[in-house]
């Protein structure tokens, strides 16, 4: 799909048009996340993010006993936030507040305990399947060690906070097939502590977490430099698997996969909801996990094999990140609340809650997905059932392409033919379809692509792609593979 409408924003000086935030249109329209997209409040974000900031500080290491400062003080607000939305919805929600001691370069010697803040939401069919949206907590001011100056975090991350509440707001409406968990950690700022916590609760509880959503500094739409842009939010989306083994990255890299981790493909998927359920609002897709040289709170679930996205503010103003309030030669430094635009804030929040909608309803991607038409003039794509699928879609691409462009519908079964498509000049990838037409994110095959936390292990106790499977065909080729391959003749 092509879009013609101008995205009305000059970054840097150079138009951007919305083609080219073009994304492919979902299998069908759903009115529930047109009404879930026009139930987020700017001013509900505005009373989070200045209730936040009004603690004075959410230092990790600040003072856990007063009723109005630090990061006690915060935690308790927030949970007492999520406990007023379960009212709201039947006890639908379950707090917890999972935490760990932890000592490090950001860390006292002895260890500090660090606390998150957890409200799930459980699925009522599908409830081991979790969509996971976090924010950190946590503040800082130019020295990470200080404690007790004032650290307002108005954007980093006191509007991603604001966002998952408001999210558990507008959701806590519905019933999902799916869990959605949203957390408030703490700790980032010190060492990616808060986020490590929430990973390791999911793998402690079983859960298949289909994606996290971590939105970090997404209340600020102008750049430092000058340019100003309202209409976009960064999704960043790592490309190869963070825990694949080397014998996966060798067949990766021959094969292709690159640039279709799963968390690459729900980054896809988000810009596809943005475009059409949105208004004016995009997805700019960035091949990185992270900005450069820096971090957030997804990369603990990428290190646990879980598919993560980090959600981050079209520009950004350095002046405004990590440093103490104050004014020198004419500048103001500091994150303060008047640096945060809310209607901004509100759209980047409309992105979390149907992104998280539209999982939790779907299937889950379909499992085990196989490509075979080596030395062929069709490709074939084999997968097994999905959970509450009746029908799958296979997609493909150019390997140059960065979203899936072509579509065949396969009915509600475990394999489709593409006739006359050659496996050697495209990407492929399947999505499952429920009933009601809730599509899941596309799968690309082998390791590179699964959703599966971990691969499953054959008869000879190694992974399926670790023991060269149908993709490299009878023939096999090049420098991969047994020795014994490079004699094969046709």
């Amino acid at each position: 799909m092509s879009c013609t409408r101008t995205l009305s924003a000059v970054i840097a000086g150079t138009l951007v048009t919305a083609a080219a935030f073009a994304a492919p249109p979902p299998a069908n329209t759903h009115p529930e996340l047109h009404a879930i997209a026009g139930a987020v409040k700017a001013s509900n974000l505005h009373a989070t993010d200045a209730a936040l900031v009004g603690f004075g500080t959410r230092h990790t290491l600040s003072t856990t006993t007063s009723k109005t400062r630090g990061i006690g003080a915060a935690r308790r607000w927030v949970a007492a936030q999520f406990a007023s939305i379960s009212k709201g919805c039947d006890g639908c929600l379950e707090i917890v507040k999972p935490s760990q001691v932890f000592s490090g370069e950001r860390m006292p010697k002895a260890g500090a305990e660090v606390m998150d803040v957890v409200a799930i939401q459980r699925g009522t069919t599908d409830p081991d399947r979790v969509i996971v949206i976090t924010a950190h907590l946590d503040s800082r001011r130019s020295d990470v060690m200080d404690a007790t100056g004032d650290s307002p975090g108005a954007n980093d991350d006191a509007a991603g906070v604001a966002a998952v509440i408001e999210t558990a707001r507008v959701l806590s409406k519905y019933k999902f097939p799916a869990t959605l968990v949203y957390s408030a950690d703490s700790g980032e700022e010190q060492g990616l502590f808060g986020g490590k916590i929430i990973a390791q609760y999911a793998v402690d509880h079983g859960w298949n977490v289909e994606a996290n959503l971590n939105n970090d500094m997404v209340g600020n739409d102008h750049g430092g430099n000058g340019a100003y842009d309202p209409h976009t939010i960064r999704v960043f989306s790592e490309g190869t698997k963070t825990n694949e083994t080397l014998k996966q990255a060798a067949y990766r890299r021959y094969h292709g996969g690159g640039v279709d981790s799963p968390s690459r493909n729900i980054a896809r998927y988000m810009a596809s909801l943005a475009e059409q359920y949105l208004d004016n609002f995009h997805v700019r897709m960035v091949y990185r996990t992270d900005r450069w040289g820096r971090s957030g709170d997804q990369v603990p679930f990428l290190e646990q094999g879980y598919p993560a996205v980090r959600l981050s503010e079209s520009n950004e103003d350095y002046d405004h990140q990590h440093q103490n309030v104050r004014v020198e030669n004419g500048v103001h430094y500091g994150d303060v609340i008047s640096g945060v635009d809310f209607d901004y804030l509100a759209n980047v929040t409309r992105l979390d809650a149907i992104t998280m909608a539209s999982l939790a309803m779907a299937p889950p991607p379909p499992p085990d997905l196989t490509v075979k038409g080596a030395v062929a003039y069709d490709t074939t794509l084999s997968w097994k059932p999905s959970p509450g699928a009746t029908s799958y879609n296979a997609w493909w691409r150019e390997t140059t392409a960065s979203q899936w462009q072509q579509v065949q519908k396969t009915g509600n079964t475990d394999s489709a033919m593409l006739k006359n498509i050659i496996l050697d000049d495209y990407f492929f990838g399947v999505s499952a379809v429920s009933k009601d037409g809730w599509e899941s994110p596309v799968e690309f095959p082998g390791f590179a692509g699964s959703f599966a936390r971990s691969p499953k292990l054959g008869p000879d106790g190694k992974p399926a792609n670790e023991r060269y499977p149908s993709l490299f065909g009878k023939y096999g080729g090049g420098a991969v593979g047994p020795a014994s391959w490079h004699k094969q003749k046709p």
